[in-house]
């Protein structure tokens, strides 16, 4: 499904239920670089209760601690309509358009759009209805995994699979916003890989680029990274959020790593075979030699030169006889 690492640019829910900013954040996103840019799509009345408290990084990053969750995500909800727009201009500027649904009518009219895959969040995890009904759509899912243990991804991915999923990508996650350096895990991604035998990737919530560009030195073959527009607007995912520039500085770390990651093969590259003439040793004579002399130790030793036997030819060439006179320092000749 991807060639390249595939960067998912994280919108979220950082337009602040604002048609405007969704559409500046698409903009940055393609300015970026990066391959899609996405959004979450929810009906709040379908995924959360009026009693359910915020949770502590929605609490520690809104300035209106007396509001609920419902409350919270009311205010942050985009409509369909709201959605088809900011898709538009997604394909306007020539990026991809991504939203994560979060309940089955949302689901329902993402995939009406006719997404490339549809892109699920940690929180449906252990959704086996909701996984089931993903599945029956015959789609390829991208499903990240914060807050769960493998054997719950175990059950999330053979559910999306049984349903009918073409495909299933897990991202190591933590659900924390921001997540500290002792939480991150990386090595847990290498485990998704090693459980399931699939792709994988990342969904980073650190602050910085380092934790996503070492993911994909390990391996990650998407990357999702939260952006925003301002990090000192008030939402709850603001502040562990990278700006435009560091969005920038991120996907070209992340393009200039995988050119540097390479194919793997151990061997001199083309620039390198030309410098390896004058700077890999080679035998020279360390006294003068005769025609007929035996060539040994005592008479030979290794320097850099642009001419004479490679010195892995030592042993070759020892106990030999020279066929020449050689001066000191003149390449040995074989």
């Amino acid at each position: 499904m991807f060639m390249a690492v595939y960067i998912i640019a994280e919108a979220g829910v950082n337009h602040n239920g604002c048609l405007d900013l969704a559409l500046q954040l698409c903009d940055e996103a393609k300015v970026a670089g990066a391959d899609a840019v996405k959004f979450q799509t929810w009906k709040t009345e379908k995924i959360v209760t009026h009693a359910v408290e915020l949770a502590s990084y929605q609490e520690n990053n809104i300035s209106d601690k007396s509001k609920s969750q419902f409350q919270m995500l009311k205010e942050l909800e985009l409509s369909y309509d709201t959605f088809k727009v900011v898709k538009e201009h997604c394909d306007k500027i020539g990026i991809q358009f991504l939203s994560t649904p979060d309940e089955i009518d949302s689901l329902d009219f993402l995939y009406s759009l006719g997404l490339p895959f549809i892109k699920l969040g940690s929180g449906d995890v252990t959704n086996i209805p909701f996984l089931r009904f993903v599945g029956s759509k015959h789609v390829d899912v991208i499903l990240s995994t914060g807050m769960s243990y493998l054997s719950d991804v175990d059950l999330a991915y053979h559910t999306l699979l049984e349903a009918g999923a073409t495909s299933v990508t897990l991202l190591h996650c933590t659900t924390n916003y921001p997540c500290p350096m002792q939480e991150v895990n990386l090595r847990a991604m290498q485990t998704l890989r090693d459980a399931f035998k699939c792709k994988v990737g990342y969904s980073d919530h650190t602050i910085g680029l380092e934790v996503p560009i070492a993911a994909v030195a390990m391996g990650a073959e998407i990357i999702e990274k939260h952006f925003t527009l301002d990090k000192e607007m008030d939402g709850p995912d603001h502040k562990a959020s990278l700006n435009p520039d560091e969005l920038t500085q991120m996907v070209n770390s992340i393009r200039n790593l995988e050119c540097a990651l390479g194919n793997g093969l151990k061997q001199p590259n083309e620039s390198e075979k030309v410098i390896s003439e004058v700077v890999l040793k080679r035998l020279v004579a360390s006294v003068p030699i005769h025609k007929g002399d035996i060539l040994s130790a005592a008479n030979m030793t290794v320097k850099r030169s642009s001419d004479g036997a490679k010195a892995s030819l030592w042993d070759l060439v020892v106990g030999r006889m020279a066929t020449k006179n050689y001066e000191i320092d003149e390449p040995i000749i074989i």
